[in-house]
């Protein structure tokens, strides 16, 4: 990890609908190899900070960078091209084509390395591998997200950007999702990731930002948030500053 931000999201105004705007102003820096994480309330801007950074709304005012190149308005797919991934918290894999057919949608831009992103994938996300053949919807929730997970991998992005990616799962699962999140990590991709599991998403966070109403209300790095009494008060449930939980191991790749 180094301290050079790969990704730069500066000053975002924007929302859905002409002249009604759900972010107002929001910042977000992440530096390559960290772990940013992006908490809040219901309603705070937090998904829609991720779909202004991938490009998915028209932004009103600020700007994306990502390596130092103007990525702003963008077209998802030329963002996809220069090196960042977005994962949605929902229809984020192709429910009727098998785990092999979604993976090889998502290497499109790599066709004359399939079979190398393929063997990465399947590696990393070993399940997958034993699920080849099975179609996705019949996939648990929690093997879904992994295969949503590793499709946006197969381009190969240098920054992964997940949108809730524990929502709805069984706790198990969740645990292992974040265990993935950290191994996918590990292996060199900057993560952004909107939560709403926010105690364990800054336990292990390098950095994290707290919205609230489409600003910046908290930021810095994840431990400090953790231990922080007013934002524990507010937005973890109330526990007292010290109360940090154990964060999840790290696998190395």
């Amino acid at each position: 990890m180094t301290d050079a931000p790969i990704l730069v999201a500066e000053g975002l105004v924007g929302g859905y609908v002409p002249e009604v705007d759900i972010l107002r102003g929001c910042t977000l820096t992440a530096a390559d190899g960290e772990v940013v994480v992006v908490i809040g309330p219901n309603g705070a801007g937090k998904s829609t900070l991720a779909k202004a950074v991938f490009g998915l709304i028209t932004l009103r005012e600020g700007s994306v960078t990502l390596r130092g190149e103007d990525i702003t308005g963008a077209a998802p797919h030329r963002v996809t091209s220069k090196g960042m991934s977005y994962v949605p918290q929902v229809a984020n894999v192709f429910a009727s084509l098998t785990v092999q057919e979604n993976l090889e949608i998502g290497g499109v831009l790599r066709r004359g390395e399939m079979r190398e992103r393929m063997d990465a994938m399947m590696s990393l996300f070993p399940r997958l591998g034993e699920r080849r053949r099975q179609r996705a919807g019949t996939l648990s929730g929690g093997e879904r997200q992994m295969l949503a997970m590793a499709r946006a991998l197969m381009p190969d992005p240098s920054v992964l950007l997940l949108d809730e990616p524990s929502a709805g799962l069984a706790p198990r699962a969740v645990g292992e999702v974040f265990d993935t999140v950290a191994r996918i990590n590990d292996a060199g991709v900057t993560i952004v990731m909107i939560e709403q599991n926010a105690r364990r998403a800054l336990a292990l966070a390098d950095r994290g930002y707290v919205l609230e109403g489409g600003q910046n209300r908290f930021e810095g790095p994840g431990a400090s948030l953790l231990t922080d009494p007013q934002v524990a008060e507010l937005y973890l449930g109330g526990a007292g500053a010290g109360e940090r939980p154990e964060p999840p191991p790290r696998v190395s790749s």
